[in-house]
């Protein structure tokens, strides 16, 4: 028979293992979400959403050129689609008509930073000028609050994505990468994309790739066929009341 004192030491051995468990998967951390690796908490971006639902989101990192713009612009059109660009403040105050032009389209807007520089080697003040500078110059251009985020390179720690959360933005990753920026043929850039998504996802993109615009249709048209619909991150995510697992999948919370 199992003593009052043994059994207490099982129940408390238990509960301990149950809040151990819980912890390994997140935490709320100073207005961001943290994934425990070993003892110490590491802040982590938005890469994809879990959802029931059929639903993705397909981006566009804009930071040189616009010569196949356009081109992505009329396909998004043709296929009811509304794209998240995501801009570099150099790139909106180049080309401020296609910042216009994207904003009428109904398309959503983020920012990209300022210089589009390596921002985990900037301290936490040279960060909120990069996101506040940058976010300003869209938002005086589109008239449209600025709440997204995306890192130069996909490069973060936890001063960013902390800076970041302060200041209101939620820090967007991807989970689906075309490498359309490799200048791979548009057929590649489909296959990889269309291969790779799940609810959820999250797709990279680059407005100016060598036949990013080639690709994008097939991209839209067959994922459609296959019964997913496309919205903006900012509809696709989750704006409270959520978590971030190991694999930067938001979870909304129960």
């Amino acid at each position: 028979m199992i003593s009052v004192f043994k059994l207490k030491n099982i129940i408390f051995a238990a509960l301990a293992l149950v809040l151990v468990t819980i912890l390994s998967v997140s935490v709320y951390f100073t207005g961001a979400y943290a994934v425990y690796y070993g003892n110490t908490p590491r802040l982590v971006p938005i890469y994809s959403v879990e959802r029931e639902d059929k639903v993705v989101s397909i981006s566009f990192d804009c930071a040189w050129g616009t010569e196949y713009t356009d081109d992505i612009l009329k396909a998004l059109k043709v296929s009811d689609v509304r794209a998240t660009w995501f801009m570099v403040e150099f790139w909106t105050e180049k080309y401020e008509d296609f910042v216009k032009k994207i904003s009428e389209a109904g398309h959503e807007i983020g920012t990209h930073s300022s210089t589009h520089s390596y921002m985990s080697k900037q301290n936490a003040e040279e960060i909120k000028l990069e996101l506040s500078s940058s976010a300003e110059a869209i938002e005086k251009i589109t008239e449209k609050k600025v709440e997204l985020f995306r890192p130069p390179y996909g490069d973060y720690d936890d001063e960013l994505i902390k800076t970041a959360s302060e200041l209101g933005y939620y820090t967007i990753q991807w989970d689906v990468d075309s490498l359309d920026w490799k200048d791979l043929s548009a057929a590649d850039i489909a296959m990889r994309v269309i291969n790779g998504v799940k609810n959820g996802s999250i797709i990279l993109m680059h407005n100016n790739g060598l036949h990013t615009a080639e690709a994008v249709p097939i991209i839209l048209e067959t994922l459609k066929n296959r019964g997913y619909s496309f919205v903006p991150i900012g509809e696709l995510i989750y704006k409270e009341n959520y978590t971030i697992d190991g694999a930067g999948r938001q979870i909304r919370s129960k």
